[in-house]
């Protein structure tokens, strides 16, 4: 059994405090602890917010092996628990028994392509394509082959059923429960007049057997600014831009009484102090 765990955590004082905490506990059922992944690791612990899992999950290159986080952050909506040492305790009890589920996370594949070379990329949460320095994106639009639309706006986010709730929820996009394998497209300030005609709410389709392709059309520049999970990457002359259900998959090590819905409820309806929550604990 590999008994290696690799923790990897922000800077926050807060987070150095957790992560201490779960080395020692961990180190006292025999298990290596490291902030390097290796060969024997069997599970990736990320302390820290939203974001700083998704770097994790990126650095690692979508590893085989289950991500747990423990919310240091904000909204922490992929978080197990929170930096409290009796949510500490059951999740480590939980581990350590054997008492969880693996959560598998489809990815969006990610082609971008220009007059020269095509470069590969993935998603956990979503792809976002805008007009650079706030300039109106102009995006053909086809779905399987078939043009939809000429899109002019802001840009277009393209998203998991797992990035359902974060930016695309934050553009009106729906929420949609991850066990469905679903990709969803969602216009962000479309543009709708005698000159110009967006969809205006999003469209979701079967990740399955679905590919979507944007093609930019060039009106003032020929660079369009790509965010892939929050991080913005340029690239001049783009031909095309396809994505697709990858057959990588990311995985959440989620305890006994996880409930997406219940998630929801707890991340976007109910308020929580967190500043109150650190002092009583910490």
């Amino acid at each position: 059994m590999k008994k290696n765990i690799t923790i990897r955590s922000n800077q926050l004082d807060i987070s150095l405090k957790i992560k201490k905490i779960i080395t020692k506990k961990f180190s006292e059922y025999g298990y290596d602890i490291s902030e390097e992944f290796t060969d024997k690791t069997s599970l990736v612990i990320s302390i820290g917010g939203d974001g700083s899992f998704l770097r994790a999950a990126r650095e690692l290159d979508f590893p085989d092996v289950p991500f747990f986080c423990i919310n240091t952050g904000h909204l922490g909506f992929f978080a197990e628990i929170l930096p409290d040492e009796k949510e500490i305790d059951y999740f480590i009890d939980s581990y350590v028994n054997n008492d969880f589920e693996i959560n598998e996370l489809p990815l969006l594949e990610i082609d971008i392509t220009n007059k020269v070379h095509s470069v590969r990329d993935y998603a956990i949460n979503e792809l976002v394509v805008r007009g650079n320095r706030s300039r109106t994106a102009h995006l053909k639009l086809f779905v399987n082959g078939n043009f939809m639309e000429t899109f002019s706006g802001d840009g277009l986010i393209l998203s998991t059923s797992t990035g359902s709730t974060a930016y695309n929820y934050s553009a009106g996009g729906s929420i949609v429960d991850n066990r469905l394998k679903i990709m969803q497209i969602t216009p962000i300030s479309p543009i709708s007049t005698n000159a110009f005609r967006s969809f205006t709410s999003s469209i979701i389709l079967p990740a399955e057997d679905s590919e979507i392709s944007l093609n930019p059309e060039y009106k003032f520049d020929n660079s369009i600014l790509i965010v892939i999970d929050g991080e913005e990457k340029k690239f001049q002359n783009i031909t095309s831009i396809k994505s697709r259900q990858a057959n990588k998959r990311i995985k959440l090590l989620r305890l006994r009484d996880y409930e997406f819905w219940n998630r929801v409820y707890m991340k976007f309806l109910k308020t929580y102090d967190y500043k109150e929550n650190e002092r009583k604990n910490f």
